[in-house]
């Protein structure tokens, strides 16, 4: 009795997972980019705040208020030729603890001739116990440029909370011209705070994120190099197969965030989102 009684409330907490949705693609219109076709569904919607000169802005809210244990979040968005579109998201996302399945996470980017494509979601925080699984599929046509930037928090060091245990997967894919340029799994599972404190892992560090930046070659390097003496943390930034990243470590998100704007400043293109800067 005791085993269908525990059965039951297993189905029914699995039952109520949040289950988000959103595809959506932008093309041009008379010189400016607008948007064309657009699905949601669930707790998943995004919203474009402010006509611009020629870009757009999109902001994804998530109603749910959060992610948990078996939630899924789908994200399908292409950017037509020549378009130009800047993402971002209205809040950090909080990933809350989990004792059963992990939440996943799936988002598809895809992106023209000539097109640009800045995705800049606020930064997604880890609470003690998460489990999530996250998948970035890139697909950029040869003269197409992306500006891609993810935030991971593990704990809110500033409310006094630790990520101590928990399971943390994001997979990356790049292609361009469609040719696989990229690819990269980071896998962090079980005591996650122990592996953080070791040196070779982020000696202690908190907060990490990658810039990724396509084309990029060493003259952009260079350039990005230069803002070293105003950073906080640890910054790594280097080019190869036609496009360059920064990666970054820090004791906590407010270090990480600043260094963060400090090398995307010098990319150019569109400007940050208003919300990175509030």
């Amino acid at each position: 009795m005791q085993n269908d009684s525990a059965g039951a409330a297993s189905r029914t907490f699995e039952a109520n997972r949040a289950r988000g949705s959103v595809k959506f693609d932008v093309g041009l219109v008379d010189g400016v980019t607008r948007r064309r076709d657009l699905h949601e569904s669930g707790s998943l919607r995004v919203r474009f705040p402010s006509p611009e000169a020629r870009g757009l802005s999109a902001m994804f809210v998530n109603t749910a208020g959060g992610v948990a244990g078996g939630d899924r979040f789908d994200i399908d968005m292409s950017v037509g030729d020549g378009a130009a579109l800047t993402v971002t998201t209205a809040a950090a996302e909080k990933v809350y603890r989990s004792h059963g399945s992990a939440a996943r996470l799936d988002i598809s980017l895809k992106a023209a001739a000539g097109s640009h494509l800045a995705w800049l979601p606020q930064e997604t925080i880890l609470f003690d116990q998460a489990r999530v699984e996250r998948r970035i599929d890139i697909e950029l046509a040869e003269s197409a440029s992306l500006l891609l930037c993810e935030i991971v928090i593990f704990g809110r060091a500033a409310m006094g909370e630790k990520m101590l245990q928990g399971h943390f997967v994001d997979r990356w894919r790049l292609r361009r011209g469609g040719r696989l340029v990229f690819a990269e799994t980071v896998r962090l599972d079980g005591d996650i705070g122990e592996k953080l404190a070791r040196p070779a892992v982020a000696n202690g560090g908190v907060a990490i994120g990658t810039a990724l930046i396509v084309p990029g070659d060493e003259a952009l390097v260079q350039r990005l190099r230069e803002a070293s003496e105003t950073f906080d943390g640890e910054v790594g930034i280097s080019a190869w197969n036609g496009f360059a990243m920064a990666r970054f470590c820090a004791q906590d998100a407010a270090r990480l965030r600043a260094d963060m704007i400090a090398v995307l400043g010098r990319v150019g293109g569109a400007a940050l989102p208003r919300m990175w800067l509030n």
